[in-house]
């Protein structure tokens, strides 16, 4: 009885191992526990790629996948519970050739993520509703990121997020966080922007109890601000759930 319990959790395991081994690999990477936090404020990188460099900081397995997977919201990623943990972080930097596009950046944080935290997943079509971040009717109001910028600045607080170089699937995971509601990119944008975008918070959104300024609603700040748009569907989605994951990653 005992074998037979442990053969599906064993052939998930060789099943994951034999993908990643065709998957592309990083020329050198380091994975390891996050230090302690100094203090209540934590510092969080939820993935940038830069000349072909991968950083990561204070992220949970959960955010690793989400970069790796290209998912949006929280409603795309299923397992146990301790993978969305705050108090189980990591770092990450991960170095390939500086030329090495963001897609393939994935494809290798896929890789490395099996191979340290010995993982095994599969994937099912789940029924979810979402907001879907789309371009506003009358056009966008951002720009992309100059190339010439300088080191990059994200701040992500309640109320406000200013950036000089995000991509649009990364912001629909900010915004996801603060709405409490899985966001998904639907604007079709490729590369970087820079966003300025400032809105008065509401009771249930992540933070600090909201104070009413008489200030716009995100919603109306997306619009109004950034020219982009969201609107509520919901449609069978693909969700990544993850069968096994060890808490301690391997050795760098």
């Amino acid at each position: 009885m005992y074998r037979r319990c442990l053969l599906p959790a064993v052939l998930a395991l060789l099943a994951a191992l034999c993908v990643h081994a065709q998957l592309p690999a990083f020329d050198v990477a380091s994975l390891k526990p996050s230090p302690p936090a100094m203090g209540d404020l934590i510092r969080i990188n939820l993935g940038a790629v830069r000349h072909g460099e991968l950083t990561m900081a204070n992220v949970s397995l959960s955010d690793i996948l989400q970069f790796a997977f290209a998912i949006t919201n929280a409603e795309q990623l299923a397992g146990p519970d301790w993978i969305r943990s705050k108090m189980i972080r990591f770092d990450i930097v991960a170095k390939a050739a500086p030329e090495t596009p963001v897609e393939q950046i994935r494809l290798m944080l896929q890789r490395l993520a099996t191979e340290r935290f010995q993982l095994a997943c599969h994937h099912e079509q789940r029924e979810l509703s979402f907001l879907a971040l789309e371009v506003g009717k009358k056009g966008l109001k951002i720009h992309e990121a100059r190339e010439d910028a300088p080191a990059m600045t994200n701040q992500f607080n309640l109320g406000a997020i200013h950036t000089n170089r995000v991509t649009m699937q990364m912001l629909s995971t900010v915004l996801s966080r603060f709405l409490r509601e899985p966001i998904l990119d639907r604007t079709a944008l490729p590369g970087y922007y820079e966003v300025d975008l400032k809105w008065t918070p509401e009771p249930g959104q992540t933070g600090a109890p909201a104070t009413d300024d008489g200030g716009p609603s995100i919603y109306s700040a997306v619009q109004s601000q950034l020219g982009l748009a969201l609107t509520k569907q919901k449609k069978p989605m693909e969700v990544l759930v993850v069968d096994r994951a060890e808490r301690v990653p391997l050795e760098n």
